[in-house]
């Protein structure tokens, strides 16, 4: 079973969401798509919709005045519903600034969700927003970029864009020339293109639409990683209302590594971070494979062997986070860093210093799977045998943060249960426990 629109966005939660969408290509798709999966819901606009999308919503409701709000308390809530001003010729008009408070203050008493559109696109697949828009409140926190992939390849023109000229500025090419990639990620990350009147505390996210070949979806997952720099999330998607699947849709975040690695290995007898895997330390292989997976930041937690450890690592871009109270237990370690991870960060590979045998193919996996099911827990499972390493979701980092003493991860799977993907390398089930396991480790 694949996301649905609402999860792929994390805005499946409480308190409901204030959602404003902008952008082209699918936009009131997406809105009225996200707006029956969290009914009931109210749905508004700050420009205008065509009179045509009514029949989107389950009831219409229009607003003249401030205190035409109250008739909404005479109405059953279930359904979407649609609140806007007087119709005009086609068009419904937006609410005036008063009467959107009084709404957003009505959506608060009732705990009811309110989307947003913020813009207009006549119905192409790319844009650039004029001089007066987007329109979004400063009350909305979540903020969805939209734009259709079909426009990728097509010429730059009005027939084919909204806005053509300031797409061509923002874009960085010329009027006339195929629109590529790269000219739709420079639009998108520009603050007076995508990133254009997005409340400061907002979360931004592009949600990259109609990706309905094979070929598309390639472009659209290249495109998602190249503009996370400049947003919370990405989602790749084909909202078309005739073709649309759950599992069409896939969320990119940033995925983080943990390595523990600062424990002192008594039992072994020395410390076993500190043992040599063909001419490399144990924790610099891992740090290794974790940077190859693209994972990003790498986090070293120390200990017992701070010093050798950092200076190990001094060449690579990984994050040193020095545990002192490394000896309470590897749950000291988790919560060191996990306090390490960014706000933004949508999910943490864990990883253990004393298995240098883990792959980037696998941490790869993992974060394939994470993105399309944004389970909380997901570990390979090997010959029937949960393995490591294991990703979390951000769902589960403030349980992370709760544990004690000498327990991992595991210490919280009764709350979140973890989800598998079967992987056939029998070497992750390998732990260096003895000079034995060492010898055979290396002969592996």
């Amino acid at each position: 079973m694949g996301l649905n629109l609402a999860k792929a966005l994390r805005l499946d939660h409480i308190p409901p969401p204030r959602v404003a969408f902008v952008g082209a290509g699918g936009k009131t798709t997406a809105l009225f798509q996200l707006a029956k999966e969290l009914s009931p819901c109210i749905v508004t606009t700050t420009t205008h919709l065509g009179a045509w999308q009514v029949g989107e919503a389950d009831q219409h409701i229009i607003i003249r005045k401030p205190e035409d709000i109250n008739q909404l308390e005479e109405i059953a809530f279930s359904g979407v519903i649609l609140v806007t001003g007087e119709e005009k010729g086609n068009r419904l008009t937006s609410l005036a600034n008063e009467s959107l408070a009084w709404l957003e203050q009505f959506c608060n008493y009732h705990s009811l969700p309110l989307l947003i559109e913020a813009d207009g696109a006549r119905k192409k697949p790319l844009k650039a927003p004029k001089e007066h828009e987007p329109v979004i409140p400063n009350f909305v926190g979540t903020v969805i970029v939209v734009a259709g992939l079909s426009g990728i390849g097509k010429l730059l023109s009005d027939e084919n864009v909204y806005n053509a000229e300031i797409f061509a500025k923002l874009g960085k090419m010329e009027k006339g020339k195929k629109i590529a990639p790269d000219n739709l990620a420079n639009l998108l990350m520009h603050e007076e293109g995508g990133l254009k009147n997005i409340p400061e505390k907002a979360r931004r996210i592009a949600l990259l639409n109609q990706a309905d070949t094979s070929e598309l979806q390639g472009i659209a997952g290249k495109l998602a990683k190249d503009l996370l720099p400049k947003f919370d999330a990405a989602i790749t998607a084909n909202l078309q209302q005739s073709t649309f699947k759950p599992s069409s849709i896939q969320t990119l975040e940033r995925p983080a590594a943990i390595i523990l690695a600062a424990g002192s290995s008594t039992r072994f007898g020395e410390s076993k971070q500190l043992l040599d895997y063909h001419g490399k330390p144990f924790f610099r292989v891992v740090a290794e494979r974790a940077l190859e997976a693209e994972l990003s930041p790498v986090i070293v937690v120390t200990g017992a062997e701070r010093k050798e450890i950092a200076l190990a690592l001094e060449d690579l871009p990984v994050k040193i986070m020095h545990n002192p109270d490394w000896g309470e237990g590897q749950s000291s370690s988790i919560r060191a860093g996990v306090n390490g991870l960014p706000a933004k960060a949508g999910s943490a590979i864990f990883l253990l210093a004393d298995q240098p045998q883990v792959t980037s193919t696998v941490m790869r996996a993992l974060v394939e799977e994470h993105r399309r099911t944004l389970k909380p827990v997901i570990a390979p499972m090997v010959e029937d045998r949960r393995a490591n390493p294991v990703l979390f979701d951000r769902i589960t980092f403030p349980a992370l943060l709760e544990l004690k003493g000498d327990i991992g991860g595991r210490g919280i799977f009764s709350k979140f249960s973890p989800n598998y993907i079967l992987w056939l390398d029998s070497s992750l089930l390998l732990d260096v426990d003895t000079p034995e396991d060492y010898q055979k480790l290396i002969k592996r």
